[in-house]
């Protein structure tokens, strides 16, 4: 089915701004978006969502309010709702494998939604930004193309990517919004930053960096984020590269070097250091082969269980 803009189908293979000029509505949504001041979010209610994971949920979880994003350069941010379910997906999508990833949140969304729920699927796209190598372009047609590809049709409510996500200051181009928040129960999308990017957050980030693919990382219908068990080979030269200063670091494994936010740097340390504090994963973090599971307490805060609802 035909990805649809308005009444009418997309034509998938314009860029962005071609886009902008045709759909002017889009733009005008880009631009309010934009424009927004950044909102921090969390840690209380918030489900935060890293680099190629997805968390899918429903308007009535007792605990989250907010699905949320951040940290994107050359990434991309999702957001697929159902209108009539109100079940809404969010993930971050870096173009390590796009076909599977856009399969992925349409799985999650139509497994929360019942075929009596009437309505449609509506598709928010955020992120990118003018980089020199255009990988922010690249990813943007991919998930264009592959949205429009699919067997559902699909609504794209919001196309802020690339040169409309972009800012110049001293002849370096920046992202304007790095990353995204969605209230599930209203469908507000909100300009934001996030106070905390746990549970788990260099477990996380390991699994990523040691060439982990897409994962959804929690289940609606137990309210628990659950992540592995995870299993990974030791990251090469790992000492090497703990020695070497910022500056090499963001070269060889930042896909925006200049335009990565301050503490990219340390928390890729931090995530180095867990990686060789933990060279065999299911020996030291899953010994019984099961995954980590948070449920959110009565305060709003992730709490690990040891005892997994089935």
């Amino acid at each position: 089915m035909p990805l649809i803009v308005g009444s009418q189908r997309l034509d998938v293979t314009l860029s962005a701004l071609q886009i902008m000029q045709l759909h002017p509505h889009l733009q005008e949504g880009a631009t309010a978006l934009t424009s927004q001041p950044t909102q921090t979010f969390g840690p209380k209610g918030v489900l935060y969502v890293q680099q190629r994971e997805l968390a899918a949920i429903t308007p009535n979880d007792k605990f989250i309010s907010i699905l949320g994003s951040d940290d994107a350069t050359t990434c991309h941010i999702l957001v697929l709702r159902h209108t009539g379910s109100g079940a809404t997906c969010l993930a971050h999508c870096d173009g390590s494998d796009t076909q599977n990833e856009v399969a992925a949140v349409l799985h999650a969304v139509k497994s929360l939604t019942n075929n009596t729920d009437e309505g449609r699927l509506e598709l928010h796209i955020v992120g990118g930004f003018s980089d020199s190598k255009q990988y922010s372009q690249k990813l943007s047609s991919e998930l264009l193309s592959v949205f429009d590809n699919v067997l559902d049709e699909v609504h794209l409510l919001t196309y802020c990517v690339s040169e409309l996500n972009d800012k110049e200051e001293h002849g370096i181009h920046y992202p304007i919004i790095y990353g995204i928040a969605v209230n599930v129960k209203t469908a507000q999308i909100f300009k934001a930053t996030f106070q905390d990017r746990g549970p788990d957050e260099d477990l996380r980030s390991a699994y990523i960096l040691t060439g982990g693919m897409m994962v959804s990382i929690y289940d609606s219908k137990t309210e628990q984020l659950s992540f592995g068990p995870y299993s990974w080979t030791p990251f090469p030269n790992i000492d090497f590269w703990l020695e070497q200063e910022d500056e090499l670091i963001l070269e060889y494994f930042s896909t925006s070097p200049q335009a990565e936010p301050p503490h990219f740097v340390s928390h890729f340390r931090s995530t180095l250091g867990f990686l060789k504090a933990n060279p065999r994963p299911l020996r030291s973090l899953f010994p019984d082969n099961k995954p980590h599971v948070y449920t959110m307490d009565g305060d709003g805060l992730w709490k690990r269980v040891f005892s997994v609802k089935i």
